[in-house]
């Protein structure tokens, strides 16, 4: 039945037509802004992921500033303790050569004194940005490295990287006793010198009573031949009372030298001697043994203040000292260069990290502009097609004319 009042053919070619433009101006949007969902009311719970994921994305880019901040702390500071490695090495050549008789001390001492004070300045100046890693001032920093999201919530974390003391400071050089004779270790930079004769050569070396304020954290280190033992104190050994604390450093001392091994040599501790230590070499080869106190307030590299080669004591005891040094330097170095190697691969993962957060919001949002491209062109003639069709429909009622006639 055909009607002049109702033209159902116009009616479907008009809807399908609309459903024609509306799918061309979808696509005509993914092209011009290159994303099929641009907006939340194109798909809202996509919109709302990639949202969070682009949050993501640019709180990554303030944490790899944070990382190459870090890096460039930690780089300073490994530079400096490596550079105090490399005096100290120099200065371990003077004190070797200054073990021979026959050599002027005078001169040798002030070499030692210029690379000492070298290492001052070195320290001093490792600073970045206002921050020292190195002069004990700064025990630990954290470098902020990760958002970590979960279902509970976001949470940064960060890498802890902890300071070391090669500073100089709060060190005092009291006495430094000659070669030969007993030592008495009795307040803050105390050092001895004694010599063991192989084949029955004793001596004695004395840790001091109550008239020391001993506090948690002292040291005494005991360099015998080519080995060393020490021992540091520990709350518990302080909370026992001063007048209990050369004995419990004594009995210390002593099983840390029997852990040594060394051929020959006994050391026995007699109760009835507060705080003694009795040497007595039954070996073959002498033995010199010398040691230091270092305070717990002093700094890593505090026995380079009171070290000297102006005498052959001083400079025995000076080359037990270096090692120590050394060693303190060296893993000064060790820790920052691990850090910093962290850090680094840290910074590496965030940059991948952050890459792969930036193609998966990709894969939600963008649009597939070859796809794009095909369904434009197909729209456009699809369009044309309904414009056609709407244009046949609307010419329907005229033929009813033709009845009339």
């Amino acid at each position: 039945m055909s009607s002049i009042l109702t033209n159902n053919g116009a009616m479907v070619a008009l809807q399908t037509m609309k459903n024609i433009n509306a799918n061309l101006g979808m696509t005509q949007s993914e092209i011009s802004t290159g994303k099929s969902v641009a907006s939340a009311k194109d798909n809202a719970s996509v919109w709302a992921i990639s949202k969070v994921m682009e949050a993501d994305v640019e709180s990554f880019k303030g944490i790899s500033d944070s990382l190459a901040l870090g890096s460039s702390t930690i780089a300073v500071a490994r530079q400096a303790s490596e550079t105090v490695t490399d005096l100290l090495t120099q200065m371990k050549e003077k004190i070797v050569a200054a073990q021979a008789d026959n050599v002027d001390r005078g001169k040798l001492q002030t070499d030692v004194d210029a690379l000492r004070e070298q290492i001052r300045s070195v320290v001093g100046a490792a600073q970045f940005n206002g921050l020292n890693l190195v002069n004990g001032t700064t025990t630990s920093i954290d470098v902020l490295s990760s958002l970590d999201r979960s279902n509970s919530g976001v949470q940064a974390s960060s890498i802890t990287v902890n300071g070391q003391n090669l500073s100089t400071g709060g060190y005092t050089a009291n006495d430094v006793f000659s070669a030969s004779s007993s030592g008495t270790i009795s307040g803050a930079g105390d050092t001895f010198v004694l010599s063991l004769d192989g084949a029955g050569g004793t001596d004695d070396i004395t840790i001091a009573d109550g008239t020391t304020a001993w506090a948690a954290g002292d040291s005494i280190t005991l360099r015998i031949g080519d080995k060393t033992a020490s021992y540091t104190l520990t709350t518990s050994d302080v909370d026992s009372g001063n007048n209990a604390v050369p004995d419990l450093i004594a009995v210390g001392l002593k099983n840390a030298i029997d852990a040594l091994g060394i051929t020959g040599l006994t050391v026995d501790y007699d109760s009835a001697s507060a705080g003694q230590l009795s040497f007595t070499n039954d070996g073959t080869a002498d033995l010199s043994v010398s040691g230091q106190f270092r305070n717990a307030g002093s700094g890593g590299l505090g026995a380079l203040t009171g070290l000297s080669v102006a005498s052959a004591a001083s400079a025995e005891l000076a080359l037990g000292a270096i090692e120590g040094l050394l060693d303190t330097a060296i893993d000064a170095s060790a820790a920052f260069g691990s850090a910093q190697g962290r850090i680094q691969t840290q910074s590496e993962f965030v940059s991948k990290l952050s890459d792969a957060l930036k193609s998966g919001i990709g894969t939600l949002v963008d649009a597939d502009m070859e796809e794009a491209s095909a369904r434009l062109q197909a729209l456009q003639v699809q369009q044309q097609l309904a414009t056609q069709a709407l244009s046949i429909a609307n010419q329907q009622p005229q033929n009813l004319l033709a009845l009339f006639r």
